[in-house]
């Protein structure tokens, strides 16, 4: 919303999130018209070794991007959830670098090792559980927090200039091609038409949250927002504070559902599809602590989604599956599949070169670990004069230098 314009970036949001349910259940077609059962045999199959290299390449980095992300996260929100709790202080637990490794070495590496990615199913509705109580913590501070920050000049315009950018954040967000074909082979009957209702839901639900998350997001925040939003929160805030845990909590159980991916992405490319099980866990540990590695030397979540938004998720989600089907298709050439597809293709194409140029040239600020200047107390205790109360000490102090 900050980098679209909050009107358009609502409309957008529709937008990329019907684009991304239409290209998910076009991307199944194509393997249903191919015979195939995974992305990279799909793009292999219509656009031979350069093309699978090529998605393998963008299926790699997307997951593998995205579980960087994850532990920026982990390492801003629990950080700031332990300096809350009596007697830790300075401990090493509100060390960002610390914590990062603990939830490593401790969750995400053991949860990542299994090889069957239904075993997740159980955590991943615990996922969503804890979505929603975040969803509902966002929407209390908007009531509670609005009035105390103040609003950006230029707050409510309809659009900006880093709307492409915004789209390549969007794409990130919605983007599951990537395990789409682990995720229909794990259904009882893999037909396109179950698929294609729990794309439906999936997607529907996925919009609806995002919509409420980035409208109360914005509408508290303006101008001010933050890439991850937990940081616009005072650090005195207890209800934000139990936020940050359950966020913490979220992102931690997803990191294993990317990290399935990134290593059937090498299984595929290099073991012909087939690890055993000492590569499996020597595969596993590899991009985890490679992914970890970089999450602590780095810590502007902002630049990674946008990045990863562009570079990644965008050709996965508009560009491939388009033109896979488009390859595959045998309908006639204005049949509305078709037309949609091109549709979609060409205005992949576009955000992606548009939203690297603007990503580099326009990139995001980034304050990690600053408390935001609204949460001073002094500036709080000002914000809740009223305008004539703000009149009389203004007049107080004038009169005060006045008379030195």
């Amino acid at each position: 919303m900050k980098e679209a314009g909050f009107p358009l970036g609502v409309l957008l949001l529709f937008v990329v999130a019907y684009i991304t349910d239409y290209s998910i259940i076009l991307l199944i077609k194509g393997g249903n018209l191919s015979s195939t059962k995974s992305y990279q045999e799909l793009v292999k199959k219509t656009y031979g070794l350069v093309g699978y290299l090529i998605l393998s390449t963008l299926q790699f980095l997307y997951p593998f991007i995205a579980m960087i992300s994850y532990n920026i996260i982990t390492g801003d929100t629990l950080t700031k959830v332990f300096q809350r709790i009596p007697g830790v202080g300075l401990d090493v637990l509100t060390d960002r670098h610390f914590i990062i490794l603990l939830t490593t070495i401790i969750f995400t590496l053991p949860i990542s090792l299994y090889r069957d990615i239904a075993k997740l199913g159980k955590i991943s509705l615990l996922s969503l559980i804890l979505t929603i109580v975040i969803l509902i913590i966002v929407m209390v501070r908007t009531v509670t927090l609005s009035p105390q920050v103040p609003k950006s000049e230029n707050a409510w315009i309809f659009a900006k200039s880093n709307a492409v950018q915004a789209i390549g954040v969007m794409s990130f967000a919605f983007i599951c091609h990537h395990n789409s074909f682990l995720i229909y082979g794990s259904l009882e009957e893999p037909t396109l038409k179950n698929w294609s209702q729990v794309t439906h839901i999936s997607v529907s639900l996925a919009l609806v949250i995002s919509v409420v998350f980035a409208a109360c997001g914005y509408m508290t925040f303006t101008g001010y927002t933050e890439g991850d939003i937990f940081e616009n929160y005072c650090r005195d805030d207890n209800l934000a504070t139990f936020g940050r845990f359950c966020y913490g909590v979220t992102v931690i159980l997803t990191f294993p559902l990317e990290c399935f991916v990134t290593r059937e992405v090498i299984a595929n490319v290099f073991f012909h599809g087939n690890l055993s099980t000492v590569f499996h866990v020597v595969v596993t540990v590899v991009i985890i602590a490679v992914a970890t590695g970089v999450s602590l030397m780095y810590d502007c979540l902002g630049m990674v989604l946008e990045l990863n938004g562009v570079l990644s998720a965008t050709p996965l989600v508009f560009i491939i599956p388009s033109a896979c089907y488009l390859r595959l298709s045998k309908e006639r050439w204005n049949h509305s599949d078709n037309l949609i597809s091109c549709l979609i293709l060409v205005l992949g194409v576009l955000v992606m070169a548009v939203g690297l140029v603007m990503t580099v040239l326009h990139p995001q600020e980034c304050s990690h670990g600053k408390e935001m200047f609204y949460c001073s107390p002094i500036f709080v205790k000002i914000s809740r004069l009223t305008k004539k109360e703000i009149t009389l000490q203004l007049s107080y102090i004038y009169n005060i230098i006045h008379y030195f």
